[in-house]
C-alpha cells in the first residue's frame, strides 16, 4: 500500500488505505520534473529511505518501520548540483549550498527523505524530496510532500518497509 498524493479542490490529499489527509505539494504544483528549483513535486512513486527527528521537539522517535536518527542542529542536506555530497547529508558548516535541517519553524520536527534523485545522484535532476510537517495553513512546500504533525506521525505508525510516496497529478 502506498501513500497517494493528489489534487483534491482547490488543494492537495495524501491518501493512504482508507486514511485521507489534508497535504501540501510544491508550489509549482504536481508535475513532470522541469529541472532544478522548480519547486515540482514530481509525478511517480519514490521509496521511503529513512525518517529523522526532533528529539527536543518529541517525546521519542516517531513509530515508524524505517530507520530514525535525531537531528542534530550541526545536520544540513547539500543542494549544489555541482558537490560530491549533492542530495546527502551533511554537517555543518558546510561551504557548498545547502539547507538547515536543525529548523526553527518546525517543518522539519519530522522529515521522511524519499528516494528521488538519490540512487544514483544525477546532477541537475533536482534537489532532494521530504515528506515533512505542514504549514498550519498548508502553504506550498519547495516540493516536497507535507501533512500535519498528528497526521504524519499517523502514516508512519502503519507504513510498512514497501511503502511508496506517489504524487499523481490525478
Amino acid at each position: 500500500m502506498d501513500l497517494i498524493v493528489t489534487p483534491h479542490g482547490d488543494g492537495y490529499q495524501a491518501s493512504y488505505g482508507s486514511k485521507t489527509w489534508r497535504a501540501a505539494v510544491g508550489r509549482g504544483g504536481i508535475a513532470v520534473k522541469g529541472g532544478e528549483g522548480d519547486g515540482i513535486s514530481p509525478i511517480g512513486c519514490w521509496p521511503i529511505r529513512r525518517v529523522f527527528y526532533r528529539a527536543d521537539r518529541l517525546a521519542g522517535p516517531p513509530t515508524s518501520a524505517f530507520p530514525c536518527t535525531p537531528i542534530d542542529p550541526a545536520d544540513g542536506w547539500c543542494d549544489a548540483p555541482d558537490h560530491p555530497e549533492y542530495n546527502r547529508l551533511v554537517r555543518l558548516p558546510f561551504a557548498a549550498s545547502h539547507e538547515e535541517m536543525w529548523r526553527e519553524d518546525h517543518l522539519y520536527d519530522i522529515v521522511v527523505v524519499l528516494g528521488q534523485n538519490d540512487d544514483p545522484v544525477v546532477a541537475g535532476a533536482g534537489s532532494a524530496i521530504f515528506l515533512h510537517v505542514a504549514r498550519a495553513e498548508y502553504s506550498p512546500t519547495a516540493g516536497c510532500a507535507a501533512l500535519s504533525l498528528t497526521d504524519l506521525q499517523d502514516f508512519l505508525s502503519e507504513a510498512t518497509p514497501d511503502t511508496l510516496l506517489c504524487f499523481k497529478a490525478q
